[in-house]
């Protein structure tokens, strides 16, 4: 008799609630499923005979002595790698007592000073928050008295270099501003902090947020896949720090790809919500037609959980009215790992061909896709819209940052610079290394030249493509999935694997992700697969304006479908740093 009948009709005999009856029923499934899984060997039938005799002797003690919750709980605890804990798992191990946040803490801290600061040496961390502990102690206490503020109560959280913190330097990885300490903290740090989240660190990043994988603060960051490859950028700390578990959360931005280029690169999953769901207040601006700042995290459910604590209307940043009314406040409700089952998705074609091994990973993620239900068509854009994308994006994004960074420079002290000319005449000044480690970025600080020399937001350029250029962008992609009642379209995030740290590989290619900058429009990015070389791929789910739920629900069912995220060859778990839920 399968054990799960066999506990119905004891526990039915002996008077056992329904309830009961159905909760002792459940384990002895898993009893049945976990002795099925049992590997092969000469002694398995002595195993599994031991083992039935273990799960039918502990689980009718409780039937019988009403000793069936302490059974249950014993039972059902599992223990989980740190990379593999979700914000779900870190939670139920709060609940348990099994773990405080001073303690998960510690854990990731461990590893930033065997990862970051030693071993590979990632570069990924610029700044420690030397109040991380004292803070977590305080949120254990105030849970264990009132209960937590929401999911992400004692949760650490590492910040890209750009987001202003009032007790870090906030420097955009440039020593233009080095050690620039903000009059507040960002919108959504605050949102962050009041939640209950635990701001552990500041991160290394693309310069101002633009050029080469550096910082003239810190350095080249390298990713954990491979450190002689590049983490991609801007946000290529917090996509190092994220991949390699320095934290269970990270915030990125993105203006032309920023989150989803290190996303990608790092194997891991991150969002560029749609333009005016999250406030760029307190943020280093680049060019705010296109800035967004992004949820960067191991696992969809992750990104979700964090999404929903930073949205609102914020008054210091008029593009959030875009989301009232259609703002959530958690976007967890709507991961669905049967939402690939009535889906119509796109491929956009027009990103393959550039890395053989890149699109047989896109490929098998298709057929995973159809595996679940969903419907796949090919999906082409313009080619005049190829064509132009780049040029679009860099008439707007080069004059604006140059007319916005002044407003961001009028908020810190006076001995920094106050225009981008003044950043170009003190960037000629660094000619050598500084004292305190930094290092010239003279790409960077060329492009700053261009910028200064770019136009301003009155010219003809710069007004015609606000006005006209951008509108006809959204019109297309809106047009290119209304035309086949598309849910999303999907294209690889790059369509080539990372580069080498100095450049020395083709790398990047022709890529989609300024489209959803030019649209505004969302753009997932979940895990993939592996290339040979073991170095990760992702794919991107580009959707309609606040369609955050559905494109949420859509990627954690590929995810859970699929299950191809693996912990970087170069940082592997230290020992004893398991969770027990």
């Amino acid at each position: 008799m399968p054990l799960s009948h066999l506990a119905r009709a004891i526990g039915l005999c002996y008077g056992r609630r329904r309830r009961e009856v159905t909760q002792l029923v459940r384990l002895f499934e898993k009893a049945d499923m976990w002795r099925l899984a049992l590997p092969e060997s000469s002694q398995r039938g002595v195993i599994m005979s031991t083992a039935r005799c273990v799960w039918r002797t502990t689980l009718l003690l409780g039937l019988f002595t009403g000793l069936h919750v302490p059974v249950t709980n014993a039972l059902s605890a599992q223990m989980l790698g740190l990379s593999e804990a979700t914000i779900e798992d870190i939670n139920a191990a709060f609940d348990s007592g099994t773990l405080t946040s001073e303690r998960l803490v510690e854990l990731y801290l461990a590893r930033i000073q065997a990862y970051d600061q030693e071993g590979p040496r990632l570069n990924a961390v610029l700044w420690l928050n030397d109040q991380a502990l004292e803070t977590a102690r305080i949120l254990d206490e105030e849970r264990r008295m009132s209960g937590p503020r929401s999911p992400l109560h004692g949760i650490p959280v590492a910040l890209k270099d750009n987001i202003d913190t009032a007790d870090m330097p906030t420097t955009a990885g440039s020593l233009l501003l080095a050690g620039s300490l903000p009059p507040d903290d960002a919108f959504i740090v605050e949102k962050l902090r009041s939640a209950g989240a635990i701001i552990l660190a500041k991160l290394n990043m693309s310069e101002l947020a633009s050029g080469v994988t550096m910082s003239s603060v810190g350095g080249f960051i390298r990713n954990p896949h491979d450190i002689e490859r590049s983490p991609a950028g801007s946000s290529g700390g917090t996509g190092a720090a994220i991949a390699a578990a320095f934290a269970q959360l990270g915030i990125g931005t993105d203006t032309g790809g920023s989150v989803r280029g290190p996303t990608t690169a790092n194997g891991i999953a991150g969002l560029t919500p749609t333009h005016g769901l999250l406030s760029r207040d307190g943020i280093v601006p680049l060019a705010l037609s296109f800035d967004m700042a992004g949820p960067m995290a191991r696992h969809v459910y992750d990104v979700a959980a964090m999404l929903g604590v930073m949205t609102g209307i914020d008054p210091d940043d008029v593009a959030t009215s875009k989301s009232s009314n259609r703002f959530e406040t958690d976007y967890t409700q709507f991961l669905d790992v049967s939402a690939l089952g009535d889906a119509r998705i796109g491929i956009a074609r027009d990103f393959l061909g550039q890395d053989t091994e890149v699109d047989w990973i896109i490929e098998a993620s298709l057929d995973a896709m159809r595996a679940k239900g969903a419907t796949v068509v090919d999906v082409h854009f313009p080619q005049w819209l190829l064509d132009v994308k780049g040029d679009w994006y860099t008439t707007i994004r080069w004059r604006e940052f140059r007319a916005q960074i002044p407003e961001y420079l009028a908020t810190i002290g006076p001995k920094y610079p106050k225009t981008l000319s003044e950043m170009v005449e003190r960037s000629m000044e660094i000619t050598s290394l500084t004292p305190e480690g930094g290092t010239p970025n003279p790409t960077r600080w060329s492009l700053l030249v261009q910028e200064e020399e770019s136009g301003t937001l009155d010219d003809h350029e710069y007004i015609a493509m606000k006005n006209y250029g951008l509108p006809m962008a959204q019109s297309i992609v809106a047009g290119l999935m209304d035309a086949q009642d598309l849910d999303v379209i999907v294209y690889p995030t790059s369509p080539t694997r990372p580069s080498l740290v100095n450049g020395g590989s083709s790398g990047g290619g022709v890529s989609a992700t300024n489209i959803a900058n030019l649209t505004g429009f969302p753009d997932l990015i979940v895990p993939a697969g592996f290339t040979s070389d073991q170095l990760p791929v992702g794919i991107s789910f580009l959707g309609r304006p606040f369609s955050e739920p559905r494109l949420l629900g859509l990627g954690y069912a590929f995810e859970q479908a699929t299950k191809v995220r693996r912990n970087p060859r170069t940082t592997p778990p230290l020992a004893g740093a398991e969770i027990r839920r």
